[in-house]
């Protein structure tokens, strides 16, 4: 009741919101921090003339992050003031946000971003690469009039920037820089922003096609690795079967994490995979171990919540997790493991698994079906690996015989 009194304005959420921290997983400790911190905020609230909760608004609670120079309790106030803008936004308490007056860059790339998906209808996450290419080639030019240099844009302008990209990125990404800044280029010129012909004057960095070959690792060192993995802790169970699904069926690490309980078919041990690529959904029959590794994290390992994806995030805010979790477990996992991993993806895994299938004469057809790939060429490329299968093909070179040299002379 005291700590209620000291905080005129946050007092009566004060329960609540400590059964909301309660449900993301935080430890009692950790919201008796917040709580304290809370106060703090009340106090600075107070100092803004906001009497009531009804009259916060984000700006109000951003006003309240310590400046810059007083990091006094900075951290402890900003990750409250975050989890507090959660709750209220939530509840609805907290009052709208007022409509941002854009820029005319931001007004420029709000409508190349809906030309990306309304005109070209590309993936969002397509789009937010294109964006950030976008921005970067227009804050080039700020010093020099931003958009307004854009009218006298020239071919060396444009070849400046991917120089300089290509001293940081390889040749294979440069070219996805180069498709990315042509897409913008084109969009400007439709709209007459850029001189005529600027879009066309400038050449694709030349990239071999299968001029690199698929990162993968012997089938040994793949199994090397699962059994490196400690699976007497919560997170144990859950990085090994999240691994276990890639090696097993070679997964993209959007599918493990998509992954629900509603695609697990005990009765009939099937497993339903929805490919974000093809966007459809294969069935796959679920092998023993990766059963045996999933019940294992669900009854013994997964801590308890409303998600319906079946790995989640085991430290506070509880949650679903993202596909860089995966990579970051793969690469945790590797060092730990001390064996010869020079790779930092975990789509070495699902290149390892494909190569795997290949020297198991599997057909390239059924290869592609379960990697989700739509032609044949993406899965071909696996071919180039199978060495030992390879040296079946050339014919044997010819052999002189001694008899005819010596006649010869």
């Amino acid at each position: 009741m005291k700590v209620k009194a000291r905080m005129p304005i946050l007092g009566s959420i004060l329960d609540d919101l400590a059964k909301f921290l309660l449900q993301l997983g935080y430890s009692p400790i950790t919201i008796r921090r917040h709580a304290r911190a809370m106060r703090i905020i009340d106090r600075r609230l107070r100092r803004q003339r906001c009497d009531k909760i009804t009259k916060m608004s984000h700006a109000s609670l951003q006003a309240c992050i310590p400046q810059k120079g007083k990091a006094k309790g900075k951290i402890a106030v900003s990750s409250t003031i975050k989890l507090l803008t959660q709750y209220l936004d939530d509840h609805g308490i907290l009052l709208p946000l007022a409509p941002l007056s854009l820029t005319p860059i931001e007004e420029k790339l709000t409508t190349y971003q809906n030309y990306l998906k309304d005109v070209r209808g590309l993936a969002p996450s397509t789009i937010h690469l294109q964006l950030a290419i976008a921005l970067e080639f227009i804050m080039r030019f700020e010093a020099r009039g931003g958009l307004l240099y854009l009218q006298k844009l020239t071919s060396q302008d444009v070849e400046d920037f991917l120089c300089e990209a290509g001293n940081r990125v390889g040749r294979a990404y440069l070219k996805k820089i180069y498709s990315y800044l042509r897409s913008f280029l084109r969009f400007l010129a439709l709209y007459g922003a850029i001189p005529s012909g600027v879009n066309t004057a400038i050449e694709a960095p030349r990239v071999y096609q299968g001029e690199q070959l698929p990162r993968t690792l012997i089938w040994e060192t793949v199994q090397a690795l699962l059994k490196s993995i400690d699976c007497s802790t919560a997170i144990g169970k859950r990085d090994y079967s999240m691994l276990l699904l890639i090696a097993t069926y070679g997964l993209r690490a959007s599918e493990v994490v998509d992954l629900k309980l509603d695609d697990i078919d005990w009765r009939a041990n099937c497993l339903r995979i929805f490919q974000r690529k093809t966007a459809h959904s294969v069935t796959l029959p679920l092998t023993p171990a990766v059963g045996k590794s999933i019940i294992a994290y669900l009854r013994h390992g997964r801590p308890p919540g409303c998600f319906r994806e079946i790995f989640v995030r085991h430290h506070a805010p509880h949650g679903v997790l993202k596909p860089t979790a995966v990579t970051e477990v793969f690469q945790s996992r590797s060092r730990r493991s001390g064996l010869p991993i020079p790779f930092q993806g975990v789509h070495c895994l699902r290149h390892s698994y494909a190569v795997h299938m290949l020297r198991q004469g599997i057909s390239i057809k059924t290869i592609g079906d379960i990697l989700g790939h739509q032609n044949f060429e993406s899965t071909f490329v696996y071919l180039r690996l199978a060495v030992e299968d390879l040296r079946t093909v050339p014919l044997n070179l010819p052999i002189r015989s001694t008899s005819t040299n010596k006649g010869a002379l």
